[in-house]
């Protein structure tokens, strides 16, 4: 929830003009998203909103194919916003257009949850709301009396897990925790993980960090801010949800992992990150 900022108090943090902290510590978000983008709903996808934590509050946004009367039941595809941890929702428009695709071109049914945003609430909020999320799914699949609008299509043994950003660190990050086979979530089971220029950092900066353009989509400015209001007070990106393979991090080399690809966009200032993310996890699992 928002505050009011008193009328002589300066930003200090400006993330994308949607989320403005003050000297004062009052902290003032904007309804509007940052991306002014017309929603593209052309009828053949269905979809609804579904309160998945209601101590919370928290929502999380379905989709299924308008035409879903073939029979066969879909495969379930998480789609979790990115954001740096601090913006974001599943009712920005350019969220709704993307998973709007996902289940035309996928045909499956797509689960977009929120989750809590920083600096309000710092790490690992966001990561647990992620599971929270799963639990939801899965509690849909043990209930007597499930939601039908889902249960009727959706193969809850076939469920792969994606996030963009802040949301690919979050699918990681539930990678590691589930494991192999997600035995926790049974019966729902995880196929594999997607990775879109997942949101992770390090101490030291990487020659893509250090050399990119001041004018990216993503510059270092605003990767060093994320990071300052996402993370635990008193934390450095040495922090394992930073860094998870850095040394403060708990070994996963025992650990047997579903498959997971990470895409790396050659103009993303972290694309050597994830590609160092990518070696690591070669000799996991």
């Amino acid at each position: 929830m928002s505050e009011i900022s008193n009328s002589k108090a300066t930003v200090v943090e400006d993330c994308r003009g949607v989320l403005h902290v003050y000297n004062d510590g009052s902290i003032v978000r904007s309804s509007r998203p940052s991306f002014n983008v017309p929603i593209n709903d052309d009828g053949t996808v269905l979809w609804k909103d579904v309160v998945f934590d209601t101590a919370l509050d928290l929502q999380l946004r379905l989709y299924k194919p308008a035409d879903d009367s073939a029979g066969s039941k879909l495969p379930i595809f998480i789609y979790i916003h990115g954001g740096g941890f601090c913006i974001g929702s599943r009712t920005w428009p350019n969220c709704q257009n993307y998973c709007f695709q996902l289940t035309s071109r996928l045909r499956a049914v797509v689960v977009a949850p929120d989750y809590r945003l920083a600096p309000e609430n710092r790490l690992p909020d966001a990561i647990e709301d992620g599971f929270e999320a799963l639990k939801w799914l899965q509690t849909q699949a043990v209930s007597d009396e499930p939601d039908p609008w889902l249960s009727h299509v959706a193969d809850f043994s076939h469920v792969y897990i994606s996030g963009d950003s802040a949301g690919g660190n979050i699918a990681h990050h539930l990678a590691a925790r589930l494991g192999f086979g997600s035995p926790e979530l049974d019966p729902v089971r995880v196929r594999g993980y997607v990775l879109l220029a997942p949101f992770f950092g390090g101490t030291i900066r990487t020659k893509s960090e250090a050399e990119g353009p001041k004018d990216a989509f993503l510059n270092l400015e605003l990767i060093d801010r994320y990071w300052r209001l996402c993370l635990p007070v008193g934390e450095t990106s040495y922090h394992p949800l930073v860094n998870p393979f850095g040394p403060n991090s708990k070994s996963l080399e025992a650990t047997k992992l579903d498959p997971i690809l990470v895409v790396a966009p050659g103009s993303d200032l972290l694309k050597r990150q994830d590609r160092g993310l990518c070696k690591e996890a070669q000799g996991v699992g």
